[in-house]
């Protein structure tokens, strides 16, 4: 998803949207569902720590099923509980997707299925 994460632990959208992998769903309170986001970054890649995966452009067909623009880690040390409207969703740049926040979806390999 494409998702104005929550910089600093703050209650407020972020002004820089960012990938972020869509863990849980909360739909108790249909139709203003909540979800539980993981925070996802480019940046420092080469290392992970526990807790974090990496969607690499070096797996090809998992990169590209997932739609990003960047090799990109996902820290799942670093979750929100957001409400799923436009306020904290975008529609990605290239929207592959049309007028949804989904950028892809995860390959069956990286969820060990």
């Amino acid at each position: 998803m494409w998702c104005n994460f929550p910089e600093d632990a703050g209650i407020d959208p972020s002004v820089k949207p960012r990938p972020a992998f869509i863990f849980k769903v909360f739909d108790d309170e249909a139709p203003h569902y909540h979800v539980e986001v993981v925070y996802g970054t480019s940046k420092k890649t080469d290392k992970l720590h526990a807790g974090e995966f990496l969607i690499s452009n070096n797996e090809h067909t998992a990169y590209q099923l997932a739609g990003l623009s960047y090799s990109t880690k996902f820290n799942f040390r670093n979750t929100a509980q957001l409400p799923f409207n436009d306020d904290w969703f975008k529609v990605p740049p290239k929207a592959p997707h049309g007028k949804s926040p989904k950028l892809g979806v995860l390959h069956p390999s990286i969820i060990g299925c």
